[in-house]
This record gives C-alpha cells, sequence and structure tokens, in this order.
C-alpha cells in the first residue's frame, strides 16, 4: 500500500512539474501606435493623424517544441486615428475599444530573443468618436508579428506590429494598423 501510494504522489508531482514547464499564464501591459489605412483615408482635403492608446490583458504561453511556444492572449486594446477636415475646425477623434485574441507563433532564436506571428481576431467593444459615427463593424480580422525579449525568466518585453484584415467601418475603407510595444509577467 505505502508504494502505491508513493507511487501516486510521485506521478502527481512529476505531472505537476511537467505542466508547469510546458504552461505559463502571466499578464501584459503597454502602449498602442494606432492608425487607420485604406483608400477613404487619403481623400483629397483630409489630413489623418495616428492616435496613442493602450491594451492590457492576459497571456499565457504554451510550450510546444525546445524552440517554439505558442503564445495566446486575451487583451482589451484601443485603436482608431484622428482626422482633420479642409474648412472644419473641430477635429474628429475615433477610437475603438476591442477585445483582441491574438495566437501567436513563438520561434525562438536564442533561449531571451524570440520571433512571434500570428493571426488576430477583435470584437468590438467600444466606439468614442466626437460626433458619434456609430459606423464600425463588431468584428475585426488581422495579423501581427513582431519580436519579444525575456528580460528574466518571468518579465518579458514585446514589440508588435498589428494590420487589420477586415474593414474597420460600414462606410468607409478603413483598416486598422497598430504598433504595440508591451511588457508584461509570467507567473
Amino acid at each position: 500500500m505505502k508504494k502505491v501510494f508513493l507511487a501516486v504522489v510521485l506521478f502527481i508531482a512529476t505531472s505537476a512539474s511537467i505542466q508547469a514547464q510546458l504552461l505559463k499564464i502571466g499578464v501584459k501591459a503597454g502602449v498602442n501606435f494606432a492608425n487607420q489605412t485604406g483608400d477613404d483615408t487619403d481623400a483629397p482635403g483630409v489630413n489623418k493623424e495616428g492616435i496613442t492608446s493602450y491594451h492590457a490583458g492576459l497571456v499565457a504561453e504554451i510550450k510546444l517544441l525546445d524552440k517554439l511556444a505558442l503564445q495566446p492572449e486575451l487583451l482589451y486594446s484601443t485603436t482608431g486615428a484622428s482626422y482633420k477636415f479642409d474648412g472644419v475646425s473641430e477635429d474628429i477623434k475615433n477610437e475603438l475599444g476591442y477585445l483582441s485574441i491574438p495566437v501567436m507563433a513563438k520561434f525562438y532564436l536564442t533561449d531571451s530573443f524570440s520571433l512571434e506571428v500570428g493571426p488576430q481576431a477583435s470584437f468590438l467593444l467600444s466606439e468614442k468618436d466626437n460626433v458619434e459615427l456609430g459606423d464600425a463593424e463588431t468584428f475585426e480580422f488581422g495579423v501581427n508579428a513582431g519580436l519579444g525579449f525575456k528580460i528574466t525568466k518571468n518579465l518579458f518585453v514585446q514589440g508588435r506590429y498589428g494590420l487589420g484584415l477586415t474593414e474597420a467601418s460600414k462606410n468607409a475603407d478603413v483598416k486598422n494598423s497598430t504598433i504595440q510595444l508591451s511588457a508584461g509577467f509570467m507567473f
């Protein structure tokens, strides 16, 4: 009986140790340098500028191979742009808040440095603008690519470019484009 009990305890301890090495959960937050691209953003008499916003949320890392991991994330992220029209004194700032779900493949070039690429699905949660446009699409699909660096075993930084592949607006040819700089902590 003692041998069976010892075997069960060793099995559970080994399983917990293996899971801890294969799955890490954490948090991340950072700054977005967002803009919008498309034919309607380059119209004559329209001056467009990017906005600075933020993102924050949960992150996981699932180790698949020695140099390959999968990093799904659940983020609140804001994007958009600011528009000024010739002859109009007031700027229009369009800020879109999304629940974003990127799933990044991480290729470790060294033990600390990684190349990251993957798709992203985003669901519109809020639309803030000063003229009540109310024309944002409720779903956006995009792709991301970037670099990551582990400062310590638990602390990391990332830089990423995200490009929306679907329209961000129901009434205009506009797509989101975002540069994200993040810092995070894995538990």
